[in-house]
């Protein structure tokens, strides 16, 4: 038996570079890593259909933590994420992708909050006066009233409908 043959028979399958071939994971991982999914979805989904609780905004951030666990479990079980796997290098990249998503997302909210706290107050302030200006408003000539027609041409019309004989 060669040298290869031997590295081979031990478990150890390396390709031409010298690289080893990441685990795949087998059946136990991958069932483990559903019912951890259908799980951290279960539980989110009862929390909002049966207003567990009180707060909109405690349960959005009890939302975003099974939302965070979740992604971990993915990645850990179906993308086989580690810290052995390719030289750390998957670790690296993710790390690099949360911080941007980390910047993007809170840098949003920041120019979100801005926006709103600096543009909404003159438009409050509008909104405020536009109803005491229609008040004050004087009122401008009743509309005219219905009554039944003597002229011959608006007979076909019914008798509350006919227009006043001055308007014609």
């Amino acid at each position: 038996m060669s040298a290869h043959q031997k590295h081979i028979a031990h478990g150890h399958h390396d390709d031409h570079h010298g690289h080893t071939h990441a685990d795949h994971g087998s059946l136990k991982s991958y069932a483990t890593g559903f019912f951890l999914a259908v799980i951290l979805t279960a539980i989110p989904f009862w929390l909002v259909m049966g207003k567990v609780l009180n707060k909109s905004s405690t349960t959005g951030l009890v939302l975003l933590a099974f939302a965070a666990v979740q992604i971990v479990v993915h990645m850990v079980y179906f993308l086989h994420m580690n810290t052995k796997s390719e030289g750390g290098w998957s670790m690296l990249a993710l790390l690099f992708t949360g911080m941007l998503v980390f910047i993007m997302m809170s840098g949003s909210l920041w120019v979100m909050y801005h926006l709103n706290h600096n543009m909404m107050p003159g438009m409050m302030h509008e909104m405020e006066t536009k109803p005491q200006s229609i008040n004050a408003m004087p009122m401008s000539k009743p509309a005219p009233q219905l009554t039944p027609a003597t002229t011959p041409e608006s007979s076909s019309a019914p008798d509350n409908m006919k227009p006043l004989s001055s308007m014609q």
